[in-house]
């Protein structure tokens, strides 16, 4: 029978632990980054933000946040505002919605759905999100097709950007985007409705 001396056992340990860090780097793990928010509005140096879950953990879980109502000095209303976000697998999603937005007369709309994923295919990180609206009208204008970053620039120095969409990274092992169905700024003032963001790193 071959017998083994305790130095070559402690050789063998010692190799061991020394190559499962290394084992442990070259799988990696996945890691999640995502934010849902209904509202968020700035003016006159004031800020306020409604129904937003907060950054999502590096390690994933979910997070919901609802709202019934809403009404922001009689200019903003909104019923049933709901965001959430989520990591877990090989993907993070993100998404809002609101029944009904009604922005001083100036933005109208029902149904309106913000939605954002990020996902890895191995270790290629690509992502997709879009708006949708039941209806929508803005500046008493029935929009019909909402493509995405669609601006309508308005007198007084207001512009709207409908289904606002920004992303990066996609084909790299990182990638982001973020959706806004409705972004107004104005001369003091900008207002964010339906804020979806989602983001991984891929191992």
């Amino acid at each position: 029978m071959k017998r083994y001396s305790s130095s070559n056992v402690a050789v063998c340990l010692v190799v061991g632990l020394a190559l499962s860090p290394l084992t442990v780097l070259a799988q990696g793990t996945t890691t999640y980054s995502g934010q849902a928010t209904a509202l968020k509005a700035t003016a006159l140096g004031i800020s306020i933000t409604l129904a937003d879950t907060g950054p999502l953990p590096s390690t994933g879980g979910s997070i919901t946040r609802d709202l019934p109502s809403i009404s922001v000095a009689g200019l903003i209303t909104a019923t049933a505002l709901h965001s959430a976000t989520s990591g877990s697998g090989n993907s993070s999603q993100s998404s809002t919605h609101l029944a009904s937005l009604n922005i001083a007369g100036l933005v109208k709309a029902t149904g309106v759905s913000t939605s954002t994923t990020a996902t890895c295919n191995g270790s290629t990180a690509s992502t997709s999100g879009d708006t949708q609206f039941v209806s929508l009208t803005v500046a008493g204008q029935q929009i019909v097709n909402a493509n995405p970053n669609t601006a309508i620039s308005l007198p007084g120095g207001i512009a709207v950007i409908i289904n606002e969409q920004t992303s990066s990274g996609n084909g790299g092992n990182t990638a982001q985007t973020t959706v806004n169905a409705v972004h107004i700024t104005a001369p003091g003032a900008d207002l964010v409705v339906g804020s979806s963001h989602s983001d991984i790193t891929c191992p």
